[in-house]
Order: structure tokens, then sequence, then C-alpha cells
């Protein structure tokens, strides 16, 4: 939401959120974008506003990057539009393109914010295994086609547990905010088809953090990278120490969470 419409649009009615799921494939990110370039929040905007009536400028939980998926992400919108909110889910999706869908619809505590108001998020990666690639999951996930060693992975991924300063996973060029996150689960899961998911549920998330931590333990499973290199990287608090991002396509903003049930 721009800042300088903050107060009209409090002014408004009702708060209004949604949890969306969508295919960043096509897109150049969430976070609205100048034509012609198209981000999701443009085309679900648009949307919006033709089902409420009136201009509509969201507020989400993420700023997911350009080719990067999710299944939960949270926004949240100030309307006067009178549509019932059973009714919401079922006529915005009837206008959506297929590669973006609400999943739920609520009526929100005015002070809700879906970026502020969060007090946790999970992210999901997904790394693509086999001796060939998989033309079916080239759109999510990272094609890696010589074996990782999972356990030497997972070690590296407990380290992150816990409060750190993770500055050494921080790209250059995001919002100025501390580095230091709070990471409650950190694994990487095997799944069927040859696939590995990395998950990393925490506090927040700094930009490009996750696909950062990957590439970065991606190395410790090709034996690159030490157990005890990883550690003095997560220290040191330098960028240049860590590895190369992990490609968008295999990350995913799975869910956020809030005080109140959603």
């Amino acid at each position: 939401m721009k800042k300088e419409h903050v107060a009209e649009m409090k002014a408004r009615a009702r708060n209004i959120a949604l949890k969306v799921a969508y295919d960043g494939t096509a897109y150049h990110g969430f976070q609205r974008q100048t034509p012609p370039v198209v981000a999701v929040q443009n085309v679900l905007e648009a949307v919006l506003e033709k089902v409420f009536g009136d201009t509509i400028e969201l507020a989400a939980a993420g700023r997911t990057d350009a080719g990067v998926h999710a299944y939960g992400q949270v926004v949240n919108f100030f309307t006067d539009g009178t549509i019932p909110v059973e009714r919401i889910v079922r006529a915005v999706n009837s206008l959506l393109p297929a590669d973006i869908a609400v999943q739920a619809a609520w009526e929100a505590d005015r002070a809700f914010s879906a970026r502020h108001s969060a007090r946790a998020k999970t992210y999901l990666y997904r790394v693509q295994q086999g001796e060939a690639p998989n033309p079916l999951t080239a759109r999510y996930a990272w094609y890696e086609r010589r074996p990782l060693d999972v356990a030497a992975m997972q070690a590296a991924m407990a380290q992150l547990l816990g409060t750190h300063d993770f500055s050494a996973f921080r790209a250059a060029g995001g919002a100025p905010m501390s580095p230091v996150r709070t990471m409650y689960v950190s694994e990487v899961v095997p799944l069927a088809g040859e696939q590995l998911e990395f998950r990393l549920r925490g506090t927040g998330f700094l930009y490009h953090m996750v696909r950062n931590i990957v590439g970065t333990v991606v190395n410790v499973g090709l034996g690159r990278i030490t157990q005890e290199r990883f550690a003095a990287i997560l220290a040191s608090r330098d960028r240049q120490q860590a590895s190369a991002t992990a490609p968008a396509c295999g990350l995913y903003l799975a869910e956020v969470e809030y005080d109140v049930s959603i």
C-alpha cells in the first residue's frame, strides 16, 4: 500500500484479508510493477477492483521474486465494497487467470496487516534429482544431476536453528532491516520422485535469504563445503563467503502465521 494513500484506504468500511496461491513463472514477482511488466499484484488488484467496485491497494505478507511460487501468500486491503465475504473466493477466482487463485477470504480486524501482523513464515525449496532432467518439474524445482549427501545437508541446516545474524545469506538491494532472525525449523527432507525439500520456518526472512541458504547447503551436499566451513560462513556475516543464489523456480512461500487463526 502506498504510504500517501494509507489514511484514505483505512477510512473505508472493511478490511478484507485473502490467502492466495500462485505459480510465479509468468510474473515479475508479487509486488506491483509498472506496465508492461506484470506482477501478481497487478493482476490481483485489477480483478479485485472489478469485484469490489473501488480502487484496491494490497498489503502483502511477502514480496516474492520473479519466478517464485506461493501456497500461502496473505494480503489485505480496505474497501467500501459490499460483497458478502462468503462470496468473495468464487467471485474473484472466476476472473483470475489459472495460475493465480484465492484460497480463503475473511473480514479482518481493522488493525490487521498482512505484512506487519505476521509472526512467522514458512518457505519451502525443492531440488529435483535424477540422471536426466524432469520436464514436468522444470518450472517448480532446481535440477541437480549430481547426487547430494542428504545427511551432510541436514547437519548444515541444523546449524541455522535458533537466533542468528543471517547477513551472510542476505542479498544486496533488500529493504533495510535487522539481519537477526530466529529459525524454528530448518531441515531437508527426501520426497517422492527423486526430489528433496528444504523447509525453513522463522520469524522473518531477508532478501534472497532462503535461496542463498539453499545454494550454500547444496554445495555442502556436493562435498565442496564442510560442516566447519558452513558454520564459519554463517558466523562471518559476509555474503561473499556464501555460495551463489539458488534459482527462483524451486522456492515457495508456504505459510504465514498470525496471532489470530486464518
